[in-house]
């Protein structure tokens, strides 16, 4: 539930905070070269009808196998580093790579995925995930003449937790962060670090009915459209966190050698 969304058509009046999120059958396989925006409205004809305010969420998967990001690569170590910016982290027992990617993301792989692709060949993130989503966006709307947000996701693990959750990688339509500094919580105290991730969290919501291995690439979640825009917006980019913010960027090595911590100070814990 989002607190402050009005209920969908339809639902109990004393429901004033619902989220519904499903996920439509039909896309089918995907291939490079389809049109992909094209294919998500032909789906979404099928299903419920779409309401203004509803947010479609894409797995990142097929938006690359249309865009042609396949590629064949029988090494796949050497795909991975063509997509790396900058090496974050390795672990040599098991060769894993966690890497900064072209699009600024810290994730294993560099967001190269060898699942649900023909054997010799791997999966690379989309050249421009929002400039994807806005082009499914712009499909959307003209057909259905309602306002809606677009997510593109891909899968990622998250440092000091178990399991793997999906974020937003491209977004069209949508406040993406939802920014509270300078409210008041419940009890009338100001807000200074509350930054919500609006998209990632939709993302993963989206996911919930997605899965990995259903066939149902597409979600679209009701209840958000607070969160939607009559413009694109500033797309999932906004999402990374610029370097000079980033308070693990450097080793402790680094951060000594560049004059960014004092050996002898207490520490400290600052809001992320």
């Amino acid at each position: 539930m989002t607190a402050g969304e009005r209920a969908p058509t339809g639902a109990t009046a004393d429901l004033p905070s619902v989220l519904t999120v499903w996920a439509p059958d039909g896309l089918g396989e995907v291939v490079p070269g389809d049109d992909l925006p094209a294919l998500v409205v032909q789906v979404l004809r099928r299903g419920p009808a779409l309401a203004d305010g509803d947010v479609l969420v894409l797995t990142s998967k097929v938006v690359s196998k249309a865009e042609g990001r396949v590629v064949r690569a029988d090494d796949r170590e050497q795909a991975i580093t063509d997509e790396t910016v900058r090496v974050v982290a390795t672990r040599a027992a098991s060769g894993t790579r966690i890497v900064e990617n072209r699009l600024g993301l810290v994730m294993a792989a560099a967001g190269v995925d060898t699942s649900n692709t023909p054997d010799g060949t791997v999966l690379l993130l989309p050249e421009d995930p929002d400039a994807s989503a806005r082009a499914v966006r712009v499909a959307v709307t003209e057909a259905f003449g309602v306002r809606v947000g677009v997510v593109v996701t891909d899968t990622t693990g998250r440092a000091w937790r178990e399991g793997l959750v999906d974020i937003a990688v491209g977004a069209a339509g949508l406040r993406v962060l939802d920014d509270l500094r300078g409210t008041t919580d419940t009890h009338g105290r100001e807000l200074h670090a509350t930054v919500t991730a609006v998209a990632d969290e939709l993302a993963a919501a989206a996911e919930l009915v997605k899965g990995k291995t259903s066939g149902r690439p597409l979600a679209v979640v009701r209840g958000a459209g607070r969160y939607v825009t009559v413009t694109d917006g500033p797309g999932a980019g906004a999402l990374v966190r610029p370097a000079a913010a980033d308070l693990f960027r450097l080793g402790t090595a680094e951060a000594y050698a560049a004059g960014l911590a004092a050996r002898d100070a207490e520490p400290s814990v600052s809001p992320v």
